[in-house]
């Protein structure tokens, strides 16, 4: 993948302070979409995904908190299990729904 190509990233957390936390929400909010609770989908080139992380970095507290993000490949799959809150075309991949 090329630094510039935009690709889709799995952003999670673990935040210990409810004021950090709600800070890193609205933050991720403004970039992406909430999937379940501490998950987000954000859709964004390496380089922006890096200061994205940077920006991060300045909200959490490193000994207490954690993030993470995953660049998800072009060619995911996916089981889904109960309602989910996104549409079913928002995750590349071949879907499997188990019902």
């Amino acid at each position: 993948m090329s630094q510039h190509a935009t690709a889709q990233w799995l952003v999670t957390y673990d935040i210990a302070d409810p004021r950090r936390l709600s800070r890193l929400f609205k933050y991720l909010k403004k970039n992406g979409v909430p999937v379940q609770y501490s998950v987000f989908l954000v859709e964004a080139s390496a380089i922006r995904m890096a200061a994205m992380m940077v920006q991060i970095d300045s909200i959490i507290h490193p000994q207490a908190d954690d993030v993470r993000a995953y660049c998800l490949p072009d060619t995911l799959w996916q089981a889904t299990l109960g309602k989910s809150i996104l549409p079913a075309d928002t995750l590349p991949g071949n879907d499997f729904l188990l019902r």
